[in-house]
């Protein structure tokens, strides 16, 4: 017999649980911190994608005009 496992975007009313369990869990005190440690980590990571990205580029511009020297 096979299990079908359905997994999919919670609804409207989900959200809302959702919204209250963590309002429970953390206390309205608590969410601005947390929202404002979770936007720096989202900086963060896109500064860090960004570095990456501009380094890569670098290293194939640098192969480019090696290949075009010899």
């Amino acid at each position: 017999m096979q299990t079908i496992l359905l997994l999919g975007l919670p609804g409207g009313a989900e959200w809302i649980l959702i919204l209250l369990a963590i309002l429970l869990l953390f206390g309205g005190r608590k969410i601005p911190e947390l929202m404002r440690g979770i936007g720096k980590g989202i900086r963060e990571f896109n500064d860090a994608k960004k570095t990456v990205k501009s380094e890569i580029e670098e290293g194939m511009n640098e192969n480019e005009t090696k290949t075009e020297k010899k």
